[in-house]
């Protein structure tokens, strides 16, 4: 597996990264627990060195898991979570109907870091991210919080998600971002308006979440795929954008069965193709996929050695204007 480098810091990982917002098990569709614990302790021996969390992700319960899965093994690996949420009380509360709120504050972020390590049982945390923006607290202060907890060894590089070019440019007056993560795959290409040009030019790392479009990419999907209430698919929006609504939707299915057929006359799968596409991008550092078993971490992690052309790129990018899908490289990204 290629590794790649954060930016201008030593920190490097495998280009195909270990996503575990489905597991979690309240946002995302089904999973079977006992076989995504397995696609972790499988994970490593097939050269994927980063593992990415976050608290929110049941609450807790991805955070539990990945720990369970990578036992011993977590020493070899780049462990990256996230905090900056605050939750109700209410144990009945489960995904994002857990959430209470974005804090960010020094408390938070230090009272917030300390479970997390907990619950991951480890004495460190490779890389920490603010999950999202809070509007209420000064950059300064959640920097001054991070650098804290680095300097105290419980984190060795910090950063953002789903932050835009401005808000990084004031956090890096008070420290130094390793990563940026936000969404970045075919159907979404916001970010190549900004913040992949600006993460490249500062040598901030970009990890990149919805690789396989939360599900379009992976060629499961048919007109009358439905999403469960809980599933946060349901409402038909991603981040934004109307991926999931019935109209769009079904001209979407349209490009993947075009993205389909182009990477069957290559051997590969729509899902291999997307991962492709997505690490052909120089300013992508990593790509995070989810892996639900031992048959989609296989597929995955086959998909990191393939190099398209500019060409095929190009003639990708015409399945899109055919169908008139848009790719909203112009659109406001959420924040």
């Amino acid at each position: 597996m290629e590794q790649r480098k954060f930016g201008n810091t030593d920190l490097q990982s495998s280009a195909v990264g270990f996503g575990t917002w489905e597991m979690g098990t309240t946002q995302y569709g089904d999973i079977d627990i006992k076989q995504a614990v397995r696609a972790v302790e499988m994970a490593v021996d097939h050269g994927i060195t980063l593992f990415d969390t976050a608290e929110v992700y049941g609450p807790y319960t991805s955070e539990e898991l990945l720990a369970r899965g990578l036992g011993e093994r977590r020493k070899d690996i780049v462990l990256v979570t996230k905090v900056g949420f605050t939750y109700h009380d209410d144990a009945d509360r489960q995904g994002n109907a857990a959430v209470a709120g974005r804090d960010a504050s020094a408390d938070s972020v230090t009272q917030h870091t300390e479970a997390c390590l907990r619950r991951l049982r480890s004495d460190y945390v490779d890389l920490m991210l603010i999950h999202w923006p809070d509007h209420k607290t000064p950059h300064e202060e959640t920097v001054g919080a991070l650098e804290s907890l680095k300097q105290a060894g419980k984190i060795r590089h910090y950063g953002v998600s789903n932050y835009n070019v401005e808000m990084m440019a004031a956090c890096q007056s008070h420290g130094t971002l390793t990563a940026n993560q936000v969404g970045y795959h075919m159907f979404d290409r916001r970010m190549e308006a900004e913040v992949l040009p600006y993460c490249q030019r500062e040598g901030i790392g970009y990890m990149a979440y919805g690789s396989l479009g939360f599900g379009l990419l992976t060629g499961a999907m048919s007109p009358e795929t439905e999403f469960v209430d809980w599933d946060w698919r349901s409402s038909g929006k991603a981040f934004g954008l109307p991926l999931f609504e019935k109209d769009h939707f079904e001209k979407e299915l349209r490009v993947v069965e075009r993205l389909r057929a182009f990477a069957a006359d290559h051997g590969r799968s729509v899902a291999q193709l997307a991962i492709a596409w997505l690490l052909g991008h120089e300013a992508v550092t990593v790509g995070l996929v989810g892996m639900r078993n031992e048959q989609e971490l296989l597929e995955n992690v086959a998909a990191a050695d393939w190099r398209l052309t500019a060409s095929e790129r190009e003639e990708m990018d015409t399945f899109f204007n055919d169908e008139e899908v848009p790719t909203y490289i112009d659109a406001e990204q959420a924040t």
